[in-house]
């Protein structure tokens, strides 16, 4: 087994309380000393709404780190992602109170209020294996889909997840029928911005929208790579997943950030720490 465990995890849900914000800074300087001594390394976002952290390092220690994360009242049942990876992929250790856990800037969608329901892995790939009419929504960035997505999912072309608003009111007429008249599963990397999303759909009047549980790093877990192309774009060094849960080979231009597949860095248009196929200039 490899020496360095990864995990994801998030949970919506009311951390400290509203009058008495002090408390959420004692818990950021409680969980950035806990890290520091467990030589752990990552981001830990809190807020108000919750909580989202990518940590890693020796097992042992992420899971002292899971039991700490656990008493806190309302994380009891955090559930955590888990892969693995032969170096640290993380150079520095966060923790930071933000106003949301996943940027969204909408009023009223709030996953602590009102989340759309959830289909399982394993359900959403019986129904891909039958047929079904079942449309797949990828609510990610658009770097993050060059690397991977499921077959036949629909592409929003947005740079962050802010932009996701704006992107579903100006879809084409005939897709926006599209999703009206079908059933609609949103999916991202490990969930958390389907709690956003798929609510969103819903305002907007989309009536048969379910959101994928665990994302598709879950999917991996369960399913392998059925119904999916390629692989799945991770904000670490690791940069790309496989089915398997492994590090794939693919790397981040020096230059313009786009990820870039093994294929693509024997690429004559690669320079290392100059140019790649997407920004190269004659």
């Amino acid at each position: 087994m490899l020496p360095i465990q990864n995990i994801a995890a998030y949970k919506f849900t009311q951390l400290g309380e509203p009058t008495q914000p002090e408390l959420l800074e004692e818990l950021r300087q409680d969980l950035k000393s806990l890290c520091t001594d467990l030589e752990l390394k990552g981001s830990i976002l809190l807020s108000g709404e919750g909580i989202n952290l990518f940590i890693a390092g020796h097992p042992e220690k992420v899971e002292t780190l899971i039991a700490r994360l656990r008493s806190v009242p309302g994380l009891e049942d955090l559930e955590a992602k888990r892969s693995w990876s032969a170096d640290q992929p993380f150079n520095r250790m966060l923790v930071k109170i933000k106003q949301e856990i996943i940027a969204f800037g909408i009023e009223g969608i709030e996953p602590l209020r009102h989340t759309s329901p959830r289909i399982s892995s394993r359900d959403l790939k019986v129904l891909l294996d039958e047929g079904r009419p079942v449309i797949l929504l990828d609510t990610r960035n658009d770097y993050e889909i060059k690397l991977g997505t499921f077959n036949g999912a629909i592409r929003l072309g947005i740079d962050h997840f802010r932009e996701f608003p704006k992107a579903i009111r100006t879809l084409p007429d005939s897709v926006k029928q599209l999703l009206q008249d079908s059933t609609v599963v949103t999916f991202c990397t490990g969930g958390i911005r389907c709690e956003k999303a798929a609510p969103l759909l819903e305002r907007e009047g989309y009536k048969n929208v379910l959101q994928l549980e665990g994302g598709i790093l879950k999917y991996f877990e369960e399913c392998g790579g059925a119904h999916y192309e390629g692989e799945c774009f991770v904000f670490d060094k690791r940069v790309g997943l496989d089915p398997d849960l492994k590090e794939t080979g693919s790397q981040l231009c020096f230059a313009c950030q786009m990820p870039l597949t093994v294929e693509e860095l024997q690429d004559s248009r690669y320079q290392y720490e100059v140019s790649c196929p997407s920004c190269y200039k004659e």
